[in-house]
């Protein structure tokens, strides 16, 4: 007889009682709680630490001029908005500047009457919104919207091609900027729909004789190619906003930093008088005329529900099919941005995108710089790794060097629905003292003034892209990567080529989608890099 023996319980099971495992999952819950607190605090505290460590917040980051809110915006016309533009100035002018003055404060700063960046006394104040009309009746209108912390100077030589074409030109300051870099601590991004929305507006009250039936364009760099995609799919399901005929994207805001999720947590400690610098990611002096160079918590909270919003709003247009009503999308873009996600210009838009004559121009990096080891391989492979096999339901274009190891440049070009690509040399070069463009870079040409790396001349105060600093660090009084990084486009040429061609091509046909063209699945979870916001921007 066979006698089979129970398998013994683990020692000491036979002490403990049942309830006992059930409340393992408890305590562990417990002390997984406690720990994520724990590493909240002394995160906080190192935070704490470092705001007590920077430098003293100035006039410029306290005071907060009272703008138009959305409700009110979409309430304006121009005029008014122009006008409440001249009394913000003014206010700034007795709040900021002339306390400065009185107190003998000097320095590199943007507000001092003396100051050789001091903007009012500039040429043109280009942190001031404009409405210019072409010589002649205007044969469009085009709205041009500027980035975050930015200013209407970043679109200016586009906002000058658009006039020699004849085209009315309306160039916004979104509220919150061009004044002080307080006024972003109390930004919404929904302010800024709603003057993108004022923007058209008056566009379309300034076309000329052929009123709502004349081409209308916007242009949208950095947050304002967020804003212009938004407002586009906005105006696909309300019949009271009007759709443009073309959209003209520079580095567009669609995806950025997972960190701007929790910036929120990084200005907690701010809620206490003591800590008021915890708003702030980045404090600087302010010696850029027509941009901001410090950076509050609020702006990377703002912009990062925007570019929530509109990538949400585009796969629901997308499944939904109101995107086929889409107009077409030209966008110029870096594979080496180090402030948006180009993985995500294309994942999250282009995929979803109609055949409807869009484009998407890269501009790759040097291949031919000899820079050896330093040089990242992810780099080297950055085209390959964003982009999708053909065929696609969008033209694709690649600004790279050639393969002869000079530094001439070619154009890869597959359009829509083809597999195979067209090659042609292009009549510019690559200097050999660029690697790569940044994301800054793109709608400045080589000459600007302000940000060219050779500039034409000195009218603004500074050449700040024509900077080759070399010496020790903690000397400057500014990071060495906001002067290293490349501030203009040795290819601007090529935007403007291919703007032209957008004005002479106003309304295109969609061409027809052939076949054998796989459906282009929408992306259910895209991945987006870790990307630092536009702080770092010079």
């Amino acid at each position: 007889m066979t006698t089979t023996t129970a398998p013994r319980p683990p020692i000491g099971a036979e002490a403990r009682p049942a309830s006992a495992w059930r409340r393992r999952p408890v305590a562990w819950l417990l002390r997984t709680l406690i720990l994520l607190l724990l590493g909240v605090a002394l995160a906080l505290a190192a935070r704490v630490a470092l705001v007590r460590s920077g430098p003293a917040l100035q006039p410029w980051h306290t005071f907060v001029p009272k703008e138009l809110g959305a409700t009110e915006l979409d309430s304006s016309d121009w005029a008014r908005y122009v006008a409440v533009e001249a009394e913000l100035f003014e206010a700034i002018r007795r709040e900021v500047s002339l306390a400065l003055d009185a107190d003998g404060t000097d320095g590199p700063n943007r507000y001092h009457p003396a100051s050789a960046v001091y903007a009012p006394g500039l040429p043109t104040d280009w942190n001031r919104s404009y409405s210019t009309p072409p010589e002649g009746d205007p044969a469009g209108a085009v709205v041009l919207l500027h980035g975050l912390t930015d200013s209407p100077y970043s679109l200016r030589h586009i906002a000058a091609r658009y006039r020699e074409r004849g085209f009315h030109t309306v160039g916004i300051r979104l509220p919150h900027h061009g004044t002080v870099p307080g006024a972003l601590t109390a930004a919404d991004w929904r302010d800024w729909m709603a003057a993108t929305r004022l923007a058209v507006r008056e566009a379309t009250e300034r076309s000329g004789p052929m009123g709502a039936k004349a081409p209308l364009h916007i242009v949208g760099f950095s947050m304002g190619g967020a804003l212009a995609v938004k407002y586009t799919i906005d105006a696909l399901g309300d019949a009271e906003l009007r759709v443009p005929d073309r959209v003209i994207l520079i580095s567009p805001m669609v995806g950025i930093t997972r960190f701007a999720q929790f910036a929120g947590l990084a200005g907690l400690p701010a809620v206490l008088p003591a800590f008021s610098k915890a708003a702030w990611l980045g404090i600087l002096p302010e010696f850029n005329p027509f941009k901001f160079n410090s950076f509050p918590v609020n702006a990377a909270r703002q912009a990062h529900r925007l570019s929530t919003a509109l990538r949400q709003q585009v796969l629901l247009a997308s499944r939904d099919g109101s995107l086929a009503a889409m107009p077409p999308v030209l966008t110029f873009q870096s594979v080496m941005d180090f402030t948006v996600s180009t993985p995500a210009i294309i994942d999250a838009l282009y995929a979803h995108l109609p055949v409807n004559g869009s484009e998407l121009v890269l501009f790759d990096v040097n291949r031919n710089v000899k820079l050896g080891m330093l040089m990242r391989p992810s780099a080297e492979r950055a085209v390959e790794r964003v982009v999708s096999p053909p065929p696609r339901a969008y033209r694709l274009t690649v600004i790279a060097t050639g393969p002869d190891g000079s530094s001439a440049v070619v154009e890869r070009t597959t359009a829509a629905g083809d597999r195979d690509e067209d090659v042609r040399e292009l009549d510019v070069e690559y200097p050999d003292e660029i690697f790569s463009l940044s994301h800054v870079a793109l709608p400045f040409p080589l000459d600007d003034p302000l940000y060219g790396l050779r500039p034409s001349s000195d009218e603004y105060g500074a050449n700040l892209g024509a900077i080759m600093a070399r010496g020790e660090r903690g000397t400057l009084i500014v990071h060495l990567d906001a002067i290293f990084r490349i501030a203009s486009n040795p290819f601007f040429p090529i935007v403007i080529e291919r703007i032209d061609a957008a004005i002479d091509d106003p309304k295109p046909l969609r061409p027809a989608l052939p076949r054998w063209i796989p459906a282009l699945p929408p992306p259910t979870s895209p991945k987006y890099p870790e990307l630092p916001s536009e702080a770092s921007a010079p």
